[in-house]
């Protein structure tokens, strides 16, 4: 455990779904009342992370604190006053990590690690910190992602200017530089089956409702979106008033799809943006190249979220 005290411890809106509601006016008003109505307990100098970790990469995991100090350090310069709570929780298996969280501390990123519950899962995990959690922002963000030393000022420039934003998402580069297309369109059966487990040379007969289903025509390094349906759970900002309405992460997702069910979930409260302005290098990979194990997690999930919000076939 870390102490509290920073020694550790051109726009475009996007309508195509049934999930992207349109509001009037006076429900607009109501709706965005209800996302203000707890800030007044927030803390408004403070931005929270949480990072849930289970048997991580080390030299990934440090790579993302490092660009955590350095996006700390570019907001401070930007908002004065502004600070960051890193909330560090072990699922199991944390590698040693003393010599990036004493970075972190000298960065002026207080710590706290949440650890000894063993592995609860991906959504309950970031819940335990963000029951916790009493800061202005939120930000929900994977042991795999390296910040950009700009992206948080950028990020809360964004919300700080657009009040009825309550959940902001990133441009998101791999390794190689290139945009990965993670807003998404509402799943059909078949996007999963294609995206997720085809061979990349036997994906092409889809490319057309690979393209809709990952939003290619809209998605670009250019443009603000508004409400695209479903957004990465790699890098989510949230107001943490619109995250406390929404209770966090549904539990009984224990990996996958924790992050389509809280985007949707997210429209009911708050208008959600791609902010392209806002980067990040995302690691990850998916399901299909982790073993049969994640395979089984991803379908177990995936019969979750479909029978909540409603099977798609085609």
């Amino acid at each position: 455990m870390v102490a509290e005290d920073g020694h550790f411890q051109q726009t475009r809106w996007f309508q195509s779904t049934p999930f992207n509601r349109t509001a009037s006016n006076d429900a607009e008003s109501s709706r965005f009342q209800m996302t203000v109505s707890a800030v007044s307990s927030m803390d408004h100098g403070v931005v929270s992370v949480s990072v849930v970790v289970f048997h991580p990469d080390q030299q990934l995991l440090a790579r993302t604190f490092a660009s955590l100090a350095q996006a700390g350090a570019a907001l401070a310069h930007s908002a004065p006053g502004m600070s960051i709570h890193l909330y560090l929780v072990d699922n199991g298996g944390m590698p040693e990590m003393r010599a990036s969280l004493a970075a972190l501390s000298q960065a002026g990123i207080a710590c706290t690690v949440l650890a000894g519950h063993g592995n609860v899962g991906y959504g309950r995990g970031h819940n335990l910190a963000i029951e916790r959690a009493s800061s202005r922002y939120h930000l929900v963000l994977n042991p795999d992602v390296d910040i950009d030393s700009s992206a948080l000022a950028e990020a809360v420039t964004f919300l700080e200017a657009h009040p009825e934003a309550g959940l902001l998402t990133p441009a998101i580069v791999d390794d190689a530089g290139q945009l990965q297309y993670l807003c998404r369109q509402y799943p059909t059966l078949i996007d999963l089956f294609v995206r997720g487990f085809l061979p990349r040379a036997a994906r092409r007969p889809f490319e057309a409702r690979l393209a809709r289903y990952e939003m290619r025509a809209q998605i670009n390094e250019r443009d603000t979106i508004w409400d695209p349906p479903i957004v990465s759970g790699c890098f989510m900002l949230f107001r943490t008033s619109v995250l406390k309405t929404l209770a966090g992460f549904d539990a009984r997702y224990f990996l996958y799809f924790e992050d389509y069910d809280l985007s949707l979930r997210a429209h009911d409260v708050a208008r959600v943006v791609y902010a392209p302005s806002v980067r990040v290098l995302h690691h990850g990979g998916g399901a299909s190249r982790k073993g049969l194990a994640h395979i089984r997690m991803f379908l177990a999930s995936a019969f979750k979220f479909y029978n909540r919000f409603g099977w798609k076939w085609l």
